[in-house]
């Protein structure tokens, strides 16, 4: 763990150095469609977890390799998290309980771009792995029942005790991108698969078969971007 917290320190200077020295480089902004993988005790209880709207924006820079392949970074900020909705009927009483999760994350991909001329527009994909800090969050909850409506909002604890903490703020995992480029406009629809288990709890690297505790971002981001320099 503390080498994968080194890694994002690097990451996160060469991202800096890239922008400066980039051949070229864009801005995007969209919509982010959040949720989370959660298993306690080997049983997954996020079957019922509901999708939970937000946004990413950011700047990418590029390097070209060939007329074909080049690498692309960035520095991205794009809201993570869930929402659940429960609705109970008790004597003939209506209860529902409505939460949601909102995080907000710092992505750095480091990820290897295909690019090909399809008449007058181009097609590429992108894929390879990310690093992710989650930098503020916030929990929003709302219960309604017997004609009352209790509201309540909680920042989000980041650290590795679960007694005290909600996540790890260390994320990592897999992105992967589809898009098409008409001049210098980018339209891309993306997939974050994290791999990074962010639940709090204090374990040795050498114990991680022994943790049943398991929290995973999954993020799907539709995005407009605006591409400066090269071709």
């Amino acid at each position: 763990m503390k080498n994968l917290i080194k890694l994002s320190i690097v990451a996160f200077g060469l991202t800096i150095g890239a922008i400066v020295h980039a051949q070229s480089f864009g801005i995007k902004a969209g919509l982010n469609i959040a949720n989370q993988l959660m298993i306690d005790d080997d049983r997954v209880i996020s079957n019922n977890f509901k999708m939970n709207p937000g946004f990413n924006v950011g700047a990418t820079v590029e390097f070209p390799l060939s007329s074909i392949f080049s690498l692309e970074t960035g520095l991205l900020l794009s809201t993570k998290g869930y929402k659940t909705y429960k609705e109970t009927v008790v004597l003939g009483q209506t209860f529902t309980y409505d939460s949601k999760i909102n995080l907000l994350y710092l992505d750095i991909p480091l990820t290897a771009k295909a690019s090909a001329d399809v008449g007058s527009v181009k097609i590429f994909g992108i894929f390879g792995p990310y690093i992710g800090v989650g930098l503020n969050g916030k929990t929003k909850t709302k219960v309604t029942g017997l004609g009352n409506v209790n509201e309540e909002e909680k920042i989000i604890r980041w650290g590795s005790d679960d007694d005290r903490h909600d996540y790890r703020s260390l994320d990592f995992g897999l992105t992967m991108t589809a898009g098409v480029e008409i001049k210098s406009v980018q339209i891309m629809l993306s997939y974050g698969h994290g791999l990074a288990n962010i639940a709090p709890k204090d374990y040795d690297d050498d114990d991680l078969d022994d943790f049943d505790d398991i929290i995973r971002n999954r993020v799907i981001g539709i995005s407009i971007g605006y591409k400066f320099g090269g071709k």
